[in-house]
């Protein structure tokens, strides 16, 4: 029965870049899929392309690209199996990012290299059509006026699929949901029909499994003395090897650092699924609730059990927006007596923003290591007194001068006491909000455009 082996190259925007290059040269793969956006990711995206109209595409996909680009299409002697590249690290502009990676192959000597962008899910012309919408925070879109600035449909297989009718060896997409990144190669490469939801659930399994990269190859279930996983700074990324009946083998390169066992796996499984028997997607609702997990193997799993129902009639739109400015300042207190001069030196920040009127909408002052995280009640059954604290007063205002003033008052406490502060820093920066609602799909228009090397 023939198989498919993807893999998978990122789980954010920043993530590194050696495991993808590991997976390309010894993952013998038919897909390696960089999955790269989050809301906000894409917002800011949007926010870049506003300054500029040629950015809005992934900080990285020069890099990746110009290391992954090599392995991509035939071997020489046209037995190694082809590889091609999915991303959805085109973010706010997939047509920019697929000329970029065209301008690198043309620099790389690749002759032949056929690069398609998939377009279709900014959907913010077609929002201000009715600007009485309401977003899931209750905000309307007539409310926000010009503080909008995106409004991104998740998108399902169809442009990916087309794509790769259309013979692309790299497609470069914006707002895709992140596992159909993955179902549709699946799709593509063995005849499954878009109304078949069991084979789709299935294959929206072995997407969700791999979305994240290091994640379920033992990366962030990683926690010394409870969960150990060994060489985690090699940490290799997932690879799925797939069949025509949607059944999955998740596994890495070999001798690559991690570890892949049903405990890593089953994580990863529930990580972000609020009802694991109905996972709304743009092409299944799928249903995990029947997904078992069996060792095959060292970093062998099987994966299976999945199933599927009818899609959503409807479109996820993530809406990004404009919401004030965040100004922050922090100092540092050492020694003796450091979490008593950091408390203090806490109070106559909030006392002296009294006095001088600053005007913000939240605030937040914290001594990192003591309350930040677990608040002060749960920070006070500690024992022992720190030796070391950390002063962070943050606050969000409507007005940027105002948000300036957090950190100048932070700063000022290095000659007006409590003594032994050092290490200050301030900063400012705009708040680039998400919010979200729910958009007909016949209302979203997916294009696919080729950018094929001459």
């Amino acid at each position: 029965m023939k198989t498919l082996r993807i893999g998978s190259g990122a789980g954010y925007s920043g993530d590194r870049i050696e495991p993808a290059i590991e997976l390309a040269e010894h993952g013998e793969l038919d897909y390696l899929v960089f999955e790269c956006l989050a809301e906000r990711t894409i917002a800011l995206a949007q926010q870049a392309r506003l300054l500029d109209p040629q950015a809005g595409y992934d900080p990285l996909l020069s890099e990746r690209m110009r290391r992954v680009l090599p392995f991509v299409g035939r071997g020489a002697d046209g037995r190694r199996r082809r590889l091609r590249v999915i991303t959805n690290m085109g973010a706010a502009n997939p047509q920019g990012a697929a000329q970029e990676v065209r301008r690198i192959a043309r620099q790389l000597g690749l002759p032949g290299l056929k690069v398609i962008a998939v377009t279709g899910d900014d959907v913010l012309a077609r929002l201000l059509d009715d600007p009485t919408q309401t977003l899931d925070n209750g905000m309307t879109l007539a409310a926000l006026g010009e503080r909008l600035i995106s409004a991104n449909a998740y998108l399902g297989v169809d442009g990916i699929i087309e794509a790769l009718q259309a013979d692309a060896d790299v497609v470069i997409t914006g707002r895709v949901a992140d596992p159909s990144l993955f179902l549709a190669p699946q799709m593509f490469e063995f005849g499954w029909a878009v109304d078949d939801w069991t084979l789709l659930g299935r294959g929206t399994l072995v997407g969700h499994l791999l979305e994240c990269a290091g994640q379920i190859s033992g990366g962030y279930f990683a926690d010394p003395g409870f969960k150990d996983v060994p060489d985690l700074a090699r940490l290799g990324f997932p690879l799925a090897e797939v069949d025509a009946t949607g059944r999955a083998v998740i596994s890495k390169v070999p001798g690559s650092g991690g570890r892949i066992d049903t405990a890593t796996c089953t994580e990863q499984l529930i990580y972000e699924v609020h009802d694991p028997a109905a996972y709304l997607t743009p092409d299944v609702s799928a249903d995990f609730s029947g997904v078992s997990f069996t060792l095959q193997g060292p970093d062998q799993v099987l994966a299976q059990g999945a199933e599927g129902r009818e899609r959503p009639a409807s479109l996820k739109v993530s809406v990004g927006y404009l919401d004030g400015w965040i100004g922050e300042g922090q100092m540092s207190y050492g020694g003796p007596g450091a979490l008593a001069r950091g408390r203090l030196a806490r109070e106559v920040v909030l006392e002296r923003l009294k006095l001088i009127g600053v005007v913000f909408e939240d605030l937040r002052a914290e001594l990192i290591g003591v309350d930040a995280l677990h608040g002060s009640e749960l920070g006070s059954r500690a024992s022992g007194e720190p030796w070391e604290v950390r002063l962070r007063v943050a606050a969000r205002c409507a007005d940027r001068a105002e948000a300036v003033r957090i950190g100048n008052e932070v700063e000022t406490l290095y000659t007006n006491g409590p003594y032994g502060g050092g290490g200050a820093s301030k900063s400012v920066r705009q708040v680039v909000a998400v919010a979200s609602l729910l958009l007909p799909r016949e209302a979203v228009n997916v294009q696919i455009h080729s950018e094929d090397m001459p």
